[in-house]
């Protein structure tokens, strides 16, 4: 009964999972709807002001009010559906190699050439050349090593918009970002999410990925030369089930 439902499970997860791919057959990739997506959403229902700036008839042409809009007003983001700049410059290296080696080796040798003269009473007994004079003798030896390395190194270079979705009762701001650029049949894909502090945003409206609490991001694509270099459904099913 097992094997007929596995079999039906691995051709269920076989379909599903290749609708994916009918998106961009003999096509460019489609690009995600925009509609409803956190980012509008927060957008089309801004937060309330976190305080209500009642200004005098003169600020109004004044150069020096305090205002966002002003010429010297903080025109970075602060509040839900404003936009914020995301540098991503990732640039990290790491070496990490470990050796072991193992030996021991023992041995054990018991000879009993003169018992009572029982020993040569048994080599009569025996054929020529056998003798009880080392009746028991042991050796062992075991050895094992082991070595293994990881190196790695990433480099990745990013520029996105983020917009805010939320701001927390303590004034973290909650920010997404995404975006996607297409070219010919594949599609580039660039999402950020996480926390920052409003005192983090710089004066250019900009904040770099380190400062990011919670930082998820995302570099990668979609399209008919990432299908190719991915391995099937299938084969990837059997890797999971089976054990060897």
């Amino acid at each position: 009964m097992r094997t007929p439902f596995l079999i039906a499970l691995a051709a269920t997860l076989s379909v599903v999972s290749g609708c994916a791919r009918t998106d961009h057959l003999g096509k460019a990739p489609s690009f995600s709807r925009q509609s409803e997506s956190q980012e509008q959403v927060a957008m089309l229902s801004s937060g309330l002001p976190l305080r209500v700036e009642t200004r005098r008839q003169s600020d109004i042409s004044s150069l020096w009010s305090g205002g966002r809009q002003s010429l010297l007003g903080d025109r970075r983001a602060m509040q839900r559906g404003d936009i914020m700049t995301v540098v991503i410059e990732i640039d990290d290296e790491a070496e990490i190699s470990n050796r072991t080696a193992r030996s021991r080796g023992g041995s054990e040798e018991l000879g009993i050439p003169q018992l009572f003269g029982i020993p040569q009473r048994l080599d009569e007994e025996l054929p020529e050349g056998a003798t009880m004079a080392g009746a028991v003798s042991l050796n062992s030896s075991s050895e094992s090593n082991g070595q293994g390395t990881v190196r790695r190194n990433e480099k990745l270079t990013l520029r996105v918009a983020a917009t805010i979705v939320d701001v927390l009762p303590n004034g973290v701001l909650s920010i997404v970002g995404s975006q996607e650029v297409r070219v010919n049949f594949e599609m580039r894909e660039l999402s950020v999410t996480g926390f920052v502090r409003p005192e983090d945003v710089s004066r250019q409206n900009e904040i770099t990925y380190d400062k990011i609490a919670s930082a998820r991001i995302s570099y990668g694509g979609r399209g008919q030369i990432t299908d190719v270099q991915q391995p099937r459904y299938g084969q990837q099913v059997l890797d999971m089930i089976l054990p060897f």
